[in-house]
């Protein structure tokens, strides 16, 4: 079992920034990639970054240039930093570990980032 913790969330003004945090735990054998989706109210979760063992990383447009996905492999962690944040950034952000050994796909519990305009 594998359990991820997110934390980093928060209100902030439109062109602030926020760092996230994901801290996984527990059965974590062979490679993985992990990364951040997001959800607004009433929208399905999106895609937002993701960063393999390997250190490889992948960004959707919408964040380009503007958040940074990190990982810590011997912390199991990984960080989003988000930088000139918009309202349109607004929703829970939500950690995801894939382990390609067992085809498990694991979600954190989901932190919220809130930006004023």
């Amino acid at each position: 079992q594998v359990q991820l913790v997110e934390s980093g969330g928060g209100l902030v003004q439109a062109g602030g920034s926020l760092n996230l945090s994901c801290a996984a735990s527990g059965n974590i054998v062979g490679i993985n990639h992990m990364g951040w989706y997001r959800q607004a109210p009433g929208k399905q979760r999106d895609f937002v970054a993701r960063v393999l063992s390997g250190g490889s990383t992948l960004y959707a447009d919408s964040v380009k240039g503007r958040f940074t996905i990190s990982r810590d492999n011997g912390k199991n962690a990984i960080y989003l930093q988000m930088n000139g944040l918009k309202s349109e950034d607004t929703a829970v952000y939500y950690c995801n570990l894939y382990l390609f050994t067992t085809n498990g796909d694991y979600w954190g519990q989901g932190t919220q980032v809130s930006v004023s305009s």
